[in-house]
């Protein structure tokens, strides 16, 4: 680390409260980021597992607690274990879940989904739907059908009343899963969405779904709920078409947008390390940090393990750093990362050790598909 870094940020930065445009106060810059786990039950109710491994983050001093992934619509549903906002009979247990982050002093978040084309028939029992009739040459990848307005403007009402329900359960703000190629990121993609009809084609029309999804989730909620978008910004994984300068247009959009006002945007950078591909000689996140106005917070999410990894993050202009395999490994690495000569565990562990950390046995098993991260 330089000195001028050492100045500049001090050895408590991430520790530092942060209080975002719409007035919630994150005790410091240290997020869980919203990881699939497979732990609710098969209705999409809170289970006591998903319980345990989000209270525990919390116990260990994460200022942000992010949910996983949370359908708002059954026809969203991607997997089995898959938490869901759809109805309102999930309300008392995400009632519960809210007040089991609050009471450690952690902010809580739910991240709102909608899988599209990667959602599945197995699952859902309908037929799965996107932009268009994209296809790939993946092991059972269903064609999806393409779009109909009705069912835009079912999906937006969704989101918002997801959204509605996650206030009403006491949740601090919901993210908008608009990254890693679901359903607002297939919208926004430029090879999965050659709609003619206003919805795709441009970028003005491939980013209106995630805009107006925006507008209403902010329409029906109070304006001291914070409302935020992860957005992947180029091509990664299931993230198909995705450009650089035009995902930052959108970010700004989002940002400033009429009506819309996003808190804040969440890059996920899968590892936060490297260059653009587009522009190698420079970073993502000064670049979301340059375009977005002052009072939008940026939160940056990538392979970061270290305190050195989020402090970089946080000089390169994240307000936030989230975290995600570190925190399954870590559980309290907010609360240990400042202690001289500590270093965080890395993978591989056992699922003993694992199942002290509150991953239960099914999420586990979900991690051992990660190469050498479940030792045998």
């Amino acid at each position: 680390m330089s000195l001028t870094h050492a100045l500049r940020y001090g050895p408590r930065v991430l520790h530092e409260p942060l209080t975002l445009a719409s007035g919630l106060v994150i005790p410091n810059r240290i997020a869980l980021a919203p990881m699939t786990n497979l732990q609710s039950l098969s209705d999409g109710q809170v289970g006591d597992d998903e319980l345990a491994w989000l209270g525990l983050r919390a116990d260990g001093g994460f200022g942000l607690v992010s949910t996983c992934a949370a359908y708002v619509a059954l026809d969203g549903k991607a997997w089995e274990g898959q938490l869901g906002i759809d109805r309102d009979d999930q309300l008392p247990g995400l009632a519960r879940l809210a007040s089991r982050i609050r009471r450690s002093g952690a902010v809580s978040i739910v991240q709102l989904f909608h899988g599209g084309v990667r959602s599945t028939s197995r699952v859902t029992g309908e037929q799965v739907w996107s932009a268009s009739t994209w296809t790939e040459e993946t092991k059972g990848y269903e064609v999806p059908r393409a779009a109909t307005v009705a069912d835009l403007e079912r999906v937006i009402e969704q989101f918002a009343a997801a959204a509605v329900r996650a206030e009403r359960a006491g949740f601090d703000g919901v993210e908008l899963h608009a990254a890693h190629g679901y359903l607002l990121s297939q919208f926004l993609s430029s090879t999965m969405n050659p709609r003619t009809d206003g919805w795709g084609g441009d970028l003005e029309g491939r980013a209106r779904l995630v805009r107006e999804v925006l507008r209403a989730c902010r329409a029906r909620t109070g304006r001291g709920f914070t409302i935020g978008v992860r957005l992947s910004l180029e091509d990664y994984g299931h993230a198909r078409g995705m450009d650089l300068d035009d995902n930052i247009k959108v970010a700004q959009w989002l940002a400033t947008g009429d009506a819309e006002g996003t808190d804040f945007v969440h890059v996920s950078l899968w590892d936060a390390a490297p260059m653009t591909t587009k522009r190698p000689t420079q970073h993502a996140i000064p670049l979301v940090r340059a375009a977005l106005p002052k009072q939008v917070a940026v939160f940056a999410a990538g392979s970061v393990w270290t305190r050195a990894d989020a402090e970089l993050l946080v000089e390169r202009g994240a307000e936030v750093v989230a975290l995600g395999r570190a925190a399954i490994l870590n559980p309290d690495w907010p609360r240990r990362v400042h202690e001289v000569g500590w270093a965080p565990l890395r993978p591989p562990m056992t699922r003993a050790q694992l199942l002290d950390r509150a991953v239960s046995p099914v999420f586990a098993q979900y991690l051992s598909r990660w190469k050498g991260f479940v030792a045998d």
